[in-house]
């Protein structure tokens, strides 16, 4: 019990706290805080009051409890596959020159493949292949039986256009949904292949509960591959052919004045950033109790140790006080990415049988 001494005519509050912990299939905990408030009326007698209010002891959700719950989900439509006599999926991912983040990335998907009982492959070739080399070997595993989904990781060296890179996948192989037919149908609605890093936000939000119908949303970064999909997502119809969330979505980019940004902010129910912009996102631009989604991945090094460590747009210390739920960077969105990507070979697998 905490007990507040008070000069008569201002409040005086006797608040008793009793933290009852629940744990929601290991994604996060919460707390209930029961408060018992005494004030004196005008005519100085005294009126209690007493209210629960909500206090978020672990607001922190975890990206690798939720992939693990896909893993689970993959590992029984590989096995269901392979018992209808079709072949074990596999993934073949193409990476160009030899970034250090974007070999990580690639390994991690190769290696998630490998333990979802998913075969893969990853062809490696230098920076300076030309997109007509590019574009050739697209082409041959596109016309391979044996290939299941394709993914080329972006980003990719300066000669070469992306876009056309992108289209020149088979839409049915495209696992990372930037084909503009895939991406086309993900504006109407329809099913298709949606990219992993938005399908990654989407499973976190549905998959802990968030409710999004009527609430407002504010996507920071309008980029073709994550922020604008996001949006697509969020805001479609959920009794459409490709159920969406159903929310007000605001879109908000590099040319949004820092003031501006800090006003949708604070009327955000959900914010979600994915601008790559370093803790762009502080504290006093969140409102309590919103649901902080961080999307982004940003490498600085430490001045003081020299140490290069990984944060993302939004400044976690800060924010975590005051969030409903909050995504950490590591460890949030890009364990579902993955997850998302090895979940679009298998239905790439899937609709070749059924075809």
């Amino acid at each position: 019990m905490q007990r507040c001494r008070v000069v008569k005519g201002h409040i005086m509050a006797i608040i008793v706290t009793q933290c009852i912990p629940l744990k929601i299939r290991g994604l996060f905990r919460f707390c209930y805080r029961t408060k018992l408030q005494m004030t004196w009326n005008s005519g100085g007698r005294r009126e209690f009051s007493c209210s629960a209010a909500r206090r978020y002891a672990a607001t922190v959700l975890s990206g690798t409890a939720i992939a693990r719950e896909i893993h689970k989900e993959i590992q029984a439509s590989v096995e269901r596959l392979v018992g209808q006599g079709g072949r074990r999926p596999h993934l073949a991912v193409i990476l160009v020159g030899d970034d250090p983040a974007s070999r990580v990335y690639v390994r991690n998907k190769t290696r998630a493949a490998s333990l979802l009982g998913i075969s893969s492959s990853a062809l490696l070739r230098p920076a300076g292949v030309s997109q007509a080399e590019l574009l050739e070997l697209i082409d041959q595993l596109n016309r391979d039986w044996r290939i299941s989904g394709i993914l080329v990781q972006l980003p990719l060296p300066g000669h070469i256009n992306e876009r056309a890179v992108c289209n020149a996948i088979a839409p049915e192989k495209d696992v990372d949904g930037f084909h503009i037919v895939n991406i086309g149908k993900l504006v109407l609605d329809q099913r298709t292949m949606v990219p992993a890093t938005p399908a990654a936000v989407w499973e976190i939000i549905k998959r802990t509960g968030i409710e999004t119908v009527g609430k407002n949303v504010l996507v920071v970064g309008r980029s073709k591959n994550v922020g604008m999909p996001i949006a697509m997502l969020l805001h479609s119809d959920r009794n459409h052919e490709r159920t969406g969330g159903d929310a007000t979505v605001t879109i908000a980019h590099r040319c949004t004045p820092r003031e501006q940004l800090k006003h949708h902010c604070q009327l955000a129910d959900i914010v979600i950033a994915a601008a790559g912009v370093p803790q762009l996102i502080t504290s006093d631009m969140v409102k309590e109790g919103a649901v902080v989604i961080d999307v982004g991945i940003n490498r600085i090094q430490e001045t003081d140790t020299g140490r290069v460590r990984l944060v993302g747009d939004v400044d976690f210390e800060g924010v975590y006080q005051k969030a409903a739920f909050i995504t950490p960077v590591p460890g949030g969105v890009g364990p579902v990415t993955v997850a998302m990507v090895v979940k679009n070979t298998v239905t790439a697998a899937r609709n070749a049988l059924a075809h």
